[in-house]
């Protein structure tokens, strides 16, 4: 049987993933930027490349979508 699947079709939704990240696993320098916070959240690329970092979840999901993305929670 070698049937060719279509995984995800041209121009469908990319996903990407949104986790919580510890502040204090993060740079220095970032940390510096944290303001105050103890967790940001990280959106990756389906091959673990770190794209951002937001200060909540919200934020996270909506900055995912107005890129034409869609998130995925992470636990």
């Amino acid at each position: 049987m070698d049937t060719k699947y279509e995984f995800l079709p041209e121009g469908g939704e990319r996903i990407v993933y949104v986790r919580p990240v510890k502040v204090a696993d993060l740079p220095e320098e970032v940390q510096r930027e944290a303001q105050g916070l103890d967790e940001l959240y990280a959106v990756h690329d389906a091959s673990g490349e770190r794209l951002a970092l937001v200060r909540d979840r919200k934020l996270a999901f909506v900055l995912a979508r107005q890129n034409d993305l869609a998130p995925v929670n992470v636990h």
